[in-house]
């Protein structure tokens, strides 16, 4: 049997890609054994999966002042020798890493211990985390063919993203019992990330009332970003996170607004949901979810709204517009040309397996 260490955290979205290759993994018979942070959210979610999971020290390199730019390099470099440490203890054949600040320490261990290794990058330029780590790769994976031309030309490889293949296969009339939704009306579901967005939340809430005058609404905040006010609005669901029942929520779902993050959009695109995307401003980030909106809204799969332009009139006005044009939008991607992302993956691994 061979072995495979994966690693990836600090979001949902640097997890879920790794979990959508879990299976595929296991049937070619990887063992699989995931390194993380000690208390991110990927330690949740692997755990349940039944991954044997490792935790190392990792710190976060910020593009903005903070005394802990002092500290977490020492942290980093902790991580390093454990990370050392655990690849000298399981001797993994291959190192897969979907990005975030604990992975940069992995990468650089399996560099060190002569593992090969390979980064996927799902935005559409590299983040800094990735672009530390991309020397020490074998081979980077991206999404989008725009980011081709910002990797080294003899590792990157267009692979798509990974897709969990349960989320094609939710029950619509589970989720309608789910959220206890009653009435005949299409689904709108609002989504922040796995941390939620309090900006999204504050525009939906708005004009709540008017909304539901069209819609059911499914309504992802985030942690501890649940309005308890709302609690008693028929046709209105809001969760912190959903986990085990999400599958269900996107098969309801006739049009979602969300935010960019690229493996969100990539699994509406699986998905052919009609979508109104508001990516995170520059004033919040680098401005990687602004490039994966308008990519995404060239192809002719979204509309995007930026953060600056949203007011409860415009966003119910956009959202009508997509619900009112849906078919276009699932037209176009139907017609996309989606990549296997998990067999092209699969495949990489093999090679430098062997």
């Amino acid at each position: 049997m061979k072995k495979i260490i994966m690693t990836g955290g600090g979001t949902a979205g640097h997890v879920t890609p790794n979990i959508a290759l879990f299976p595929a993994l296991k049937e070619a018979g990887y063992e699989i054994t995931y390194i993380g942070s000690y208390n991110g959210i990927e330690k949740d979610l692997i755990e349940a999966e039944g991954i044997k999971y490792f935790g190392i020290n990792s710190g976060k390199f910020r593009r903005y002042f903070s005394w802990k730019n002092f500290t977490d390099p020492f942290r980093v470099l902790q991580g390093y020798f454990q990370a050392r440490k655990i690849i000298r203890k399981e001797k993994p054949d291959i190192v897969f890493s979907k990005g975030g600040f604990v992975s940069v320490p992995v990468i650089l261990a399996a560099k060190h211990k002569k593992v090969p290794s390979i980064i996927h990058e799902s935005d559409l330029t590299p983040g800094l985390a990735n672009k530390l780590a991309i020397p020490s790769a074998s081979k980077v994976c991206c999404n989008f063919p725009e980011t081709l031309k910002h990797l080294p030309e003899d590792k990157a490889v267009l692979t798509g993203s990974p897709i969990r293949q349960e989320l094609l296969h939710g029950d619509k009339k589970a989720a309608y019992e789910f959220c206890g939704f009653k009435k005949d009306l299409p689904v709108l579901m609002v989504m922040g990330g796995s941390i939620g967005s309090v900006y999204i939340n504050n525009a939906i809430r708005e004009c709540i009332d008017s909304l539901l005058e069209k819609y059911q609404i499914i309504h992802l905040c985030g942690k501890n970003n649940l309005d308890e006010s709302l609690n008693n609005k028929e046709g209105y669901a809001q969760y912190e996170y959903i986990s085990e029942n999400l599958t269900d929520l996107f098969a309801a779902a006739d049009i979602v607004v969300a935010r960019a993050g690229a493996n969100s959009i990539c699994e509406l695109l699986a998905l052919h949901k009609p979508n109104v995307l508001i990516p995170l401003s520059k004033n919040a980030s680098r401005g990687d979810q602004i490039l994966n909106a308008n990519s995404f809204e060239k192809q002719g799969f979204s509309v995007v709204l930026q953060e600056e332009d949203v007011t409860s009139e415009s966003l119910q006005k956009t959202i009508d517009e997509v619900y009112a044009n849906r078919d276009t939008y699932i037209s176009a991607m139907k017609n996309s040309g989606q990549m296997d992302a998990i067999g092209t993956i699969l495949a990489l691994i093999n090679d430098l397996t062997k």
